[in-house]
């Protein structure tokens, strides 16, 4: 009902509709501008499905201005000097109405659709390099969809391979780094064994997936879809199906899945929903062994696809706005949420359920990318903002706004280590996009403003294990990581890559570093 009420709406708004989308010039148009990124059938890849079910909390109207004018959070380039106005109106009827086939992704296709290339146990244990195995870097390159192998010490590039289409949300390692999974935007959770340097199971989880968390004793793989509007729940060994959780609240109205995390003092996975005022904690079993070598359990677990288990169920956390964007303490006590069309941020204790805090943040805060640190004695936390150019620091026991720095853009990415004298935040959008900010986090001032290559984005800052030197990328088809010296901000190295997006250090990962994302 909502999907037609939507439709009748849309009639009424924009009237033309009507007449333009009749043309099937409309169908054409889309796969010319439109498949490459959101999926022939409107279903996602780079970019989410289009399809009523996941436009629900866009208006038309906005949905056209994004047409025409971008997405500043996003990949999505503006087409306004490309199409003509009706053109731009008859995409926005197309994509609001109901496809002719309504795409299903079900249990039994997630099960037809897994690959196991290598049983669990089946490869070697020991690497087949030298490397540290826990300070090597996966360094995602979209340029032409592959993944490079580093050495943290050397900066060597052990193995480049490729990987599925339009990774998403970040790869996730076991917890001794042997194992690492990546999540794709079309719904494909890939293993990967670093040891041995081959995908040992794959399988598909949704038509459009959000991103991937693994259990902190790498046993469980939890997948947020937003389409089907689900959360999808693995056993790690290999990417065996344990359940499917339909996205609805108590009412029956069911959501994407704006991110799933593991929050590991709390062994739970905890997801953010796009569409219901809700926020899910769905706790894993402990371990009644130790974990050995693999991170993972002796033998697999048997049938457990019962809404019943003992483990696994679903605890609903009320919250007073949707949730698009995620930072927790480190205790994981608090989760720090925004909403994308909202004017700030809040603070939930997860203990309580209650709200505890409202953070008055305009400009919307990137809180998936914060850190923290120690600063005189108490907590602080820092974010960059997606369409303000500063940053905001944040005394995490009061939740006041301690200092605002004004940067020379919005930005994207923020890291840090905690051996580490520097923050470093990019300054993705705008015209000095090939900037990045140095901020001393004793002085809480921006102290250096590196311009690594002009004209060429520079975002994404990861520090090794030690953190003492950090890597750079030139986000570009024929960019590169660049090696710093995390003290002397010297430049070290280059390595050429194709369009570096993301880099990931073992060690940080697994011990929940507190400059970097989890």
């Amino acid at each position: 009902m909502k999907i037609i009420s939507l439709v009748a709406r849309l009639a009424l708004l924009l009237p033309a509709f009507s007449v333009v989308a009749d043309n099937p010039d409309t169908r054409a148009l889309y796969q010319t501008q439109c498949a490459a990124c959101h999926g022939e059938a409107r279903q996602g890849g780079i970019g989410p499905a289009l399809l009523p079910g996941n436009l629900s909390r866009l208006r038309p109207e906005a949905a056209a201005g994004v047409i025409r004018d971008g997405r500043l959070v996003s990949q999505m380039p503006g087409f306004g000097e490309m199409l003509a106005s009706d053109e731009i109106t008859s995409l926005v009827e197309w994509i609001y109405r109901p496809p002719e086939t309504q795409p299903r992704w079900q249990e039994e296709d997630i099960l037809a659709s897994q690959v196991v290339l290598f049983p669990d146990g089946s490869l070697p244990d020991e690497p087949l390099f030298d490397a540290d195995p826990l300070n090597l870097f996966i360094v995602v390159e979209t340029g032409d969809h592959h993944a490079s192998l580093l050495d943290g010490d050397s900066f060597e590039r052990i193995h480049r391979f490729e990987t599925r289409y339009a990774l998403h949300g970040g790869p996730k390692y076991t917890p001794d780094g042997r194992y690492v999974f990546f999540g794709s935007r079309d719904g494909w959770i890939t293993k990967y064994d670093l040891y041995n340097l081959e995908v040992v199971a794959e399988v598909r989880a949704g038509i459009n997936m959000r991103n991937i968390a693994v259990s902190a004793d790498g046993r469980y793989v939890m997948a947020a879809n937003y389409l089907p509007h689900n959360l999808v729940l693995f056993d790690a060994h290999e990417l065996d199906l344990m359940h499917v959780y339909p996205v609805v609240d108590e009412a029956g109205n069911s959501s994407r899945v704006s991110a799933v995390y593991a929050a590991p003092p709390r062994g739970s996975f905890i997801a953010a929903l796009k569409d219901i005022e809700e926020v899910w904690e769905i706790p894993w079993p402990l371990p009644n062994e130790p974990v050995v070598s693999t991170g993972h359990m002796s033998t697999p677990l048997a049938a457990t696809r019962s809404y019943d288990m003992p483990n696994f169920r679903i605890r609903r956390i009320a919250v007073p706005d949707y949730l698009d964007d995620f930072f927790f303490d480190l205790d994981y006590r608090h989760v720090i949420g925004a909403s994308r069309g909202g004017q700030g941020g809040m603070v939930i204790d997860l203990d309580s359920g209650e709200k505890v805090a409202d953070l008055p943040l305009a400009g919307m805060p990137h809180l998936g990318s914060g850190i923290t640190w120690e600063y005189e004695g108490r907590r602080v936390m820092a974010i960059p903002h997606l369409s303000k150019a500063e940053v905001s620091i944040i005394d995490m026991q009061d939740w006041s706004v301690i200092k605002t720095l004004e940067t020379d853009g919005p930005g994207f990415f923020m890291r840090s280590h905690a051996e580490s004298p520097y923050a470093w935040v990019d300054v993705f959008f705008g015209p000095h996009h090939d900037r990045v900010h140095v901020i001393d986090k004793a002085s809480l001032e921006i102290v250096e403003t590196l311009t690594p290559e002009p004209g060429k984005t520079a975002a994404h800052v990861e520090f090794d294990r030690y953190g003492k030197k950090l890597l750079l990328s030139l986000w570009e088809v024929d960019g590169a990581v660049i090696v710093y010296d995390g003290d002397t901000l010297e430049e070290l190295q280059r390595i050429p890559m194709s369009k570096p997006s993301g880099k990931y250090n073992v060690w940080n990962k697994t011990h929940y570093e507190e400059g970097t994302s989890h």
